[in-house]
């Protein structure tokens, strides 16, 4: 049970597995106003920079779940790196179906909704965490621009234009689930360039090193075609943010 190969090799330096900078994720800690103590489960937490970061700034405390072994021994040297290790625990598992053993503050997936199946299924699993009055964080995409056409909405990685709304369509969608947004942070296209460019280094780089590797020819085509097709699609028309949710 792990990630493939090519999502390890391509973010390998990421620390944040989403198109959010550092500053971005600090102010959406400052915005949700995190009390000392409280209690976090982070499902699909990635190389753990939330819950690091905002048990360091914020004296959170909290759990991290995600699938790529890799992923979470970054984690965990991320967590005794900034002196909080005694105060988040990174476990590699399936998060789809990980609920926490007590109700928690605060619960989040934050861009992988497909653990829940999508947006209606992720946000169940969620609440089952959460203690009552406490606040969900969703990461999701949405449409800046209306896709002209197939061609575009498969370069931004969906099946059909459906798959993702716009904005104010996904923000009805919350409400339409029962949930009142209370706060959200958005991507910009600078912090889309610093997720998606960080990943062409990435590549190359490992190109370099492992020109003989299985996986060479695969990368090597996306390498060749990534730039320019995030350039024309992906940069213009998707949109990503991170919304958090109370319960009405």
């Amino acid at each position: 049970m792990d990630l493939p190969r090519s999502i390890v090799i391509s973010e390998h330096s990421h620390r944040i597995h989403n198109p959010f900078t550092s500053e971005k994720l600090a102010t959406l800690g400052r915005a949700l106003r995190l009390e000392p103590g409280a209690r976090a489960l982070d499902l699909a937490s990635g190389s753990g920079e939330m819950l690091c970061t905002w048990a360091r700034d914020h004296g959170i405390s909290g759990t991290g779940v995600d699938i790529s072994t890799v992923f979470v021994g970054k984690a965990r040297a991320r967590a005794a790196e900034l002196g909080v290790a005694e105060r988040v625990v990174f476990v590699h598992g399936d998060a789809s179906g990980y609920v926490a053993e007590e109700p928690v503050d605060l619960v989040s997936c934050v861009g992988a909704t497909w653990i829940g199946g999508g947006v209606p299924g992720t946000v169940e699993l969620l609440r089952r965490s959460l203690r009552p009055g406490g606040m969900m964080l969703i990461g999701e995409p949405y449409w800046r621009l209306e896709p002209p056409d197939q061609r575009t909405v498969e370069a931004c990685h969906a099946r059909s234009k459906d798959e993702f709304l716009p904005l104010a369509g996904l923000i009805e969608r919350f409400g339409g689930l029962g949930y009142d947004v209370v706060e959200m942070v958005l991507a910009d296209q600078d912090s889309w360039d610093r997720y998606r460019a960080a990943q062409w280094l990435n590549i190359r780089r490992w190109l370099d090193r492992h020109p003989e590797d299985e996986l060479a020819a695969e990368l090597r085509a996306e390498l060749s075609t990534a730039p320019a097709r995030y350039a024309r699609y992906e940069r213009e028309y998707l949109g990503w943010g991170v919304f958090a949710l109370m319960s009405r």
